[in-house]
């Protein structure tokens, strides 16, 4: 019987997801000129901005590997509170206010994260000079683009799945925020009525 509930609940989450990237989809379809989509090559986010991409009309999805959610080491695959028991030392590097900070068992860092995802966002800024690009990625990557954009200041949205947020790279490598986790087209539709939400630690 536990088996089949937690498949039923994978299934419902994944319907979930699907409908509010088909939400999303039509949102960026009303959009002029988006060139291309790059993501994360994790499977969600794949599956997102493949989506995304039938709805704007076939647009070309660019996995990239640095676009990828944190490696947390040997926290990876379990939940904080197995975590807390199995992987203490982990747990503990986990929780750490230090940004140097890295997880035992390979994790990084949140400075090694943000200079992952906001190199690979630079990278993808100079090969599109000039157009839109769309870029799927996950929460913990997301406010990493964010401290770049706005180092001063946290984001204090909660990154919702399927949440936009659109910024503009100046030739001069200057970072702006001109929208910041908007919901509005999940709003129309209802689905957050069902509680979705991104992970228990974003914003």
């Amino acid at each position: 019987m536990e088996c089949r509930r937690q498949n039923s609940g994978a299934f419902r989450c994944r319907i979930k997801r699907q409908r509010e990237a088909a939400s999303y989809g039509a949102r960026l379809s009303r959009e002029p000129r988006i060139s291309v989509i790059y993501s994360s090559d994790l499977k969600r986010a794949h599956e997102t901005a493949e989506t995304i991409a039938r709805s704007c009309g076939g647009l070309e999805v660019i996995k990239d590997p640095h676009l990828r959610e944190r490696h947390l080491g040997d926290l990876q695959g379990i939940s904080l509170r197995e975590a807390a028991q199995s992987q203490p030392m982990a747990y503990k590097a986990f929780l750490s206010d230090r940004s140097d900070q890295v997880i035992p068992g390979g994790g990084e860092s949140l400075d090694q994260l943000y200079q992952r995802c906001t190199s690979c966002l630079q990278r993808i800024a100079k090969k599109h000079r000039g157009e839109r690009v769309v870029v799927v990625s996950h929460g913990g990557a997301i406010r990493a683009l964010h401290r770049r954009a706005s180092p001063h200041r946290r984001s204090k949205s909660k990154i919702w799945n399927t949440s936009v947020g659109i910024l503009h790279l100046s030739d001069k490598d200057e970072w702006t925020i001109k929208l910041w986790a908007d919901i509005s087209h999940l709003n129309k539709t209802g689905f957050l009525d069902s509680g979705f939400g991104g992970d228990k630690t974003s914003g």
